[in-house]
């Protein structure tokens, strides 16, 4: 199966700082991948990388059929179009319910059909079993329940890969492992994600890939497929 993103001997800068070098990795379709290490280690680095935050200094490196070392600005939004990104702190539209946060994102990829529109966002929330919540605020959610809004924005282009930054950092154990669950059985179904996370215990119940961030070098400290859905 041909990998959906390879970086030969990246490096990678932040502030003129050297954060990673010499970073060298494949993942294909379907794969779970989570990016470990300190605070400060390079993994938001590193997920920025891939869609285009964080430009590649050196080296080999593509997303898709993106040649990220020599990415240029207007063809960024197009990279991030097949990209779902979850993050830490939901970067939900407070100023609107659900159904128009995920309304927002279509309009700005491109989805001209308002019913065609609707369909499509019934149809994520369903997936993150948030079907009866699309006219509530972002205010009026849990944290819990906001970052489950979060995954169906990221799943509303079906995307070949999800990059997720800590989604379960500002969420209690519980809550947690259910949406490191749903990000699993997303990879199951063919999906790659990637995600970086402080939280160890996750990964004996949700095995995958696991990529160490750690004194400016990247290890591949294990490769454990997953079954498919």
């Amino acid at each position: 199966m041909a990998a959906i993103i390879e970086y030969r001997d990246v490096e990678l800068l932040r502030k003129e700082h050297v954060v990673l070098k010499h970073v060298s990795f494949d993942i294909e379709p379907g794969e779970m991948v989570y990016l470990i290490g300190a605070v400060g280690s390079g993994k938001s680095t590193l997920l920025k990388s891939l869609y285009g935050e964080v430009p590649v200094e050196s080296g080999s490196a593509r997303v898709f059929d993106y040649d990220l070392a020599g990415l240029r600005r207007k063809q960024i939004p197009m990279l991030r179009r097949k990209i779902g990104i979850v993050f830490q702190d939901f970067q939900l539209l407070m100023d609107r319910n659900v159904f128009a946060n995920l309304d927002f994102v279509l309009r700005a990829t491109g989805w001209k059909n308002a019913a065609e529109r609707e369909e499509r966002i019934d149809s994520v929330l369903a997936e993150v079993g948030m079907a009866n919540k699309s006219y509530k605020m972002p205010h009026e959610l849990s944290g819990g329940e906001q970052q489950r809004i979060v995954i169906a924005r990221a799943l509303l282009n079906s995307p070949d890969l999800i990059l997720a930054d800590e989604p379960t950092g500002n969420l209690d154990p519980a809550t947690g492992e259910q949406i490191i669950r749903r990000l699993y059985e997303i990879a199951a179904a063919g999906t790659a994600v990637v995600v970086a996370t402080h939280n160890l215990a996750l990964l004996d119940q949700f095995p995958g890939r696991v990529l160490r961030c750690g004194g400016k070098k990247l290890e591949i400290q294990e490769t454990i497929k997953i079954d498919r859905l």
